[in-house]
């Protein structure tokens, strides 16, 4: 699998929270070349079945990762100006001068604008622009504006995947479609190995405003395990080791009360057995991510976290090792190749963490 023209693919598609039939369209294509069955279920989550070789009924372990993006709604038009607020949370600091898509009548091409520096009371000018001063210009009179856009019209940004050097990549909405990137390589992987599980590959919606979707395909599929793939903060300047992990040395395999720790265990085993490079990330409390909408669906779910690191999260360029989201994919599709029935009796509560 060529991962850069796949992320490509999925990162320059549309679909803000809520609003992400263009992406779906994409993924329900991509999963198709690998799995077994693929639906859409009533929330819009794009679930695929990969089906095992296991004696019926078959154990299930599902993989979550989601494809929505923040972006922007239009809140009001104002002398041939778009006030707007955000859909998820945007770092306001850099959305001034963005180039944009505002998803009207027809997709109309415009610009984030603010009042000059030079206008500003001088206590004003070396703060961050609050997302209410800012506006969305597209060049046109107020009633030519009135007659193609609405409130509640959406906008994305308008931004072109880039290949950096030493195997990076840029680009918007990488939280999180590099995962479902991730996931593809696993299913491709899978496609060479007998594994005797069911996994259902899921590329949840709305995420990002309070993960949503994997609430609900979780419960609707009531997987034995579950294993969500998201994003983590990548080293950069500024932010302190202890925030961060290293771009391009490996998927972060989190660990604490979010996570099964006998789960944790056995990911860290295989990384370890197929010498993929992997990071330890500890996460205290809730990881705000789809591993916790799994781990407490029903009558609970033991759940993995697996982290791609990430630069400059919640912005346009956000920035990702392909390395990482291959080495992600290829220790998922190893993990659930060792699946057998009597996993998940190391998983029992019964057995004290030490044992």
């Amino acid at each position: 699998m060529q991962i850069a023209p796949l992320l490509k693919k999925l990162s320059e598609a549309r679909g803000v929270s809520g609003y992400e039939a263009e992406v779906r369209g994409i993924v329900t294509e991509e999963f198709g070349r690998y799995a077994d069955e693929v639906q859409t279920d009533k929330l819009g989550n794009v679930i695929a079945l990969k089906k095992g070789e296991g004696d019926e009924p078959r154990r299930r372990i599902m993989l979550a990762g989601h494809m929505d993006e923040i972006g922007l709604i239009v809140t009001k038009l104002e002398k041939g100006f778009l006030r707007f607020t955000s859909v998820g949370g945007f770092d306001v600091r850099t959305l001034l001068g963005q180039e944009v898509t505002v998803h009207g009548r027809k997709d109309l091409p415009g610009i984030i604008g603010s009042r000059p520096p030079h206008v500003l009371p001088p206590e004003e000018r070396e703060k961050t622009i609050a997302m209410d001063k800012l506006f969305i210009d597209v060049g046109m009179g107020a009633e030519e504006l009135a007659r193609l856009v609405r409130v509640g019209d959406l906008v994305t940004m308008q931004r072109e995947f880039i290949q950096l050097q030493g195997g990076l990549v840029a680009g918007k909405a990488f939280d999180d479609r590099a995962a479902v990137a991730a996931i593809l390589v696993c299913l491709e992987g899978l496609a060479s190995v007998r594994h005797a599980w069911n996994v259902y590959a899921v590329a949840t919606v709305q995420e990002e405003v309070g993960l949503r979707g994997a609430i609900t395909s979780a419960y609707g599929l009531a997987p034995d395990l579950g294993i969500a793939i998201d994003a983590t903060f990548g080293d950069q300047p500024g932010v302190s080791e202890a925030e961060t992990v290293e771009i391009g040395k490996g998927p972060a395999i989190a660990f604490g009360p979010n996570v099964h720790p006998r789960l944790h265990e056995a990911l860290v085993e295989v990384a370890k057995e197929l010498e993929i490079p992997y990071q330890v990330e500890p996460i205290p409390g809730r990881s705000g991510t789809d591993a916790w909408a799994i781990q407490v669906t029903r009558e609970g779910i033991p759940t993995a976290l697996l982290s791609i690191p990430l630069r400059y999260m919640h912005t346009s360029v956000e920035t990702v090792s392909l390395k990482d989201v291959e080495r992600t994919g290829r220790l998922m599709a190893g993990f659930i190749g060792k699946l057998g029935e009597e996993f998940m009796e190391k998983l029992s509560w019964r057995l004290e963490v030490g044992d």
